[in-house]
């Protein structure tokens, strides 16, 4: 890893994955912290012996306290097909990218699976979206499938996966319903987790790779605390 913070999960000549860890910015913000951009243009940087800047485009991003896969590009042909990609997600009726999360909840939703569609509206003094039934001035129509994969003694382990993607769409759309995440103040969480994460995680990304055309599947290992671990056994049942 030549000794920089951050997990390589899959990499070629086109596309660098990395397992993103709670309190990793994607991209720079008011802050001033170092962005994960600039940690993986630096890994890149020292591990080809590159002369000069290194080209990286950020595909897509994930919340400052989620955890798992964030993708990035290395080169800009790359780059545009991956964002082409996102945006349509699907070509000639064919799925084309996949987005699973895994989230643990205080509250258990009502059926074992379902869909949930909502209309997001962010409020950018608060950077917090809220949900509403209809569509209303200035929000986005939003759509999730969620599964509930097993119950503990005190929470709940939900896999989510999107159908489309908004400004903190799961942590929004599962809150609306009384499934708050674990440590999720900004959405009515009683207590923080310690470590300043939600449990909420990017587990699995599948896609076509922009310029080999073969179906790649990216999953990342979830943290390691007892309440991941444990999500972890009941999906290998």
């Amino acid at each position: 890893m030549n000794n920089l913070p951050i997990d390589v999960i899959y990499e070629d000549n086109h596309l660098i994955v990395v397992n993103k860890r709670s309190g990793d910015i994607v991209q720079g913000d008011k802050t001033g912290d170092a962005p994960l951009s600039d940690i993986v243009k630096a890994y890149i940087k020292k591990k080809y012996n590159k002369p000069g800047d290194v080209y990286l485009g950020t595909v897509h991003r994930l919340d400052r306290p989620t955890t798992g896969i964030v993708l990035f590009a290395k080169t800009s042909k790359a780059l545009t097909r991956m964002n082409k990609m996102f945006a349509n997600k699907a070509i000639e009726g064919k799925t084309i990218i996949k987005k699973s999360y895994w989230a643990v909840t205080e509250q258990k939703p009502k059926n074992k699976k379902g869909t949930l569609i909502d209309y997001l509206r962010k409020n950018e003094k608060q950077n917090k979206s809220y949900a509403f039934e209809k569509e209303v001035n200035g929000s986005k129509r939003a759509e999730l499938d969620y599964f509930i994969t097993g119950s503990g003694d005190k929470y709940h382990f939900i896999e989510v996966t999107l159908k489309t993607g908004r400004h903190h769409q799961i942590r929004a759309q599962l809150s609306n319903i009384g499934c708050i995440i674990k440590g999720d103040l900004k959405y009515g969480a009683k207590r923080s987790n310690k470590d300043g994460s939600i449990h909420l995680h990017a587990r699995l990304l599948e896609f076509m790779h922009p310029v080999k055309q073969e179906l790649v599947t990216i999953i990342a290992p979830t943290p390691k605390d007892a309440l991941w671990q444990a999500f972890e056994k009941m999906v290998k049942r």
